[in-house]
């Protein structure tokens, strides 16, 4: 399985702000610290804001700062907000499935049961345990 580019900037959005603590944060200094395109993440702040994981601030001297907790973030409902398909396989798409043999195969109850697997790990997991795994992240992120 892999993460779409979206989640992960979302993720990234996340940790930065975790990490950076109450103060406000752009979306510009943001995309600095990563290497990444303001665009993109404009439309990925929007949605963190729109889910409730931030709040942001308008004006010149806005940004944006964690709606919550970092131990109040699971990581599980971000990737689940911000994956738009997480069908690994042909087969869990009823409306474009072509594959011949579904409905005998045993793979897909399988990959199925493990993707349940993966999302519930990462639905005991929170920013909190994300950034105290990260412990360099503040340095890399030039914020200490």
């Amino acid at each position: 399985m892999r993460f779409t580019r979206y989640t992960d900037y979302a993720l990234r959005v996340l940790m930065y702000l975790g990490r950076k603590g109450e103060g406000l944060s752009t979306i510009k200094e943001i995309a600095a610290r990563y290497g990444i395109s303001e665009n993109h993440l404009m439309k990925v702040v929007h949605q963190l804001g729109r889910d409730g994981y931030i709040t942001t601030v308008r004006g010149r001297q806005g940004g944006m700062r964690l709606a919550a907790a970092p131990e109040d973030i699971c990581i599980g409902a971000v990737v689940r907000s911000t994956e738009d398909d997480l069908r690994i396989v042909e087969c869990f798409h009823d409306e474009t499935n072509a594959c011949p043999i579904t409905g005998v195969c045993g793979l897909s109850g399988m990959i199925d049961e493990a993707l349940a697997a993966f999302l519930a790990v990462l639905d005991q997991k929170s920013l909190a345990d994300v950034l105290d795994r990260s412990r360099g992240l503040g340095k890399v992120l030039e914020l200490v």
